[in-house]
């Protein structure tokens, strides 16, 4: 049985563009595992810490056999590979991962929660979920667009993609 899953990506570290680039090949590479799409990159601050660059943050939408946790271990696996490093909550970093939405599934546990808690407050990544697919919804049938409508502001710039490999 497959499942359509979405993941955000974010980097403000090493070629943050080239680092997102790169991991969309990696995603699209796991197994039991088909990339349906991939999202344009956008610039935004960063949340929390201002003293950091700005990230460029996508999504992609997978379609994977694989089950939420064996997911959210391949997404580690991608990030350490890009070196990333947890020194600092919500700083600087070469590579981040988020698995935002998870088919209809609803987890809570102490390394998962699905759909992401904090993606109403994140246009960088309700944006682009909606470009992915415009009549996404959460679990609970909240359209992420209404979502996107009622998100704060963080400066969301689309980037051209010249700006990206």
């Amino acid at each position: 049985m497959t499942t359509d899953a979405f993941i955000g990506l974010g980097s403000n570290l090493k070629q943050p563009a080239a680092q997102l680039a790169r991991a969309v090949s990696e995603l699209a590479a796991l197994p039991s595992t088909v990339l349906v799409a991939q999202s344009p990159f956008y610039a935004s601050r960063p949340v929390g810490p201002q003293d950091q660059p700005d990230f460029v943050n996508g999504a992609v939408w997978l379609r994977t056999s694989l089950p939420p946790h064996q997911l959210l271990d391949q997404l580690q696996v991608i990030e350490q590979a890009h070196g990333r490093e947890r020194i600092r909550h919500w700083g600087p970093r070469t590579l981040d991962l988020d698995l935002l939405v998870y088919g209809n599934q609803v987890l809570n546990d102490k390394r998962l929660t699905v759909p992401h808690r904090e993606l109403a407050n994140r246009d960088f990544a309700l944006q682009p979920l909606l470009d992915l697919k415009a009549d996404l919804a959460l679990p609970d049938g909240t359209p992420i667009a209404k979502l996107r409508s009622q998100c704060p502001d963080n400066s969301l710039r689309k980037l051209p993609p010249a700006d990206y490999p």
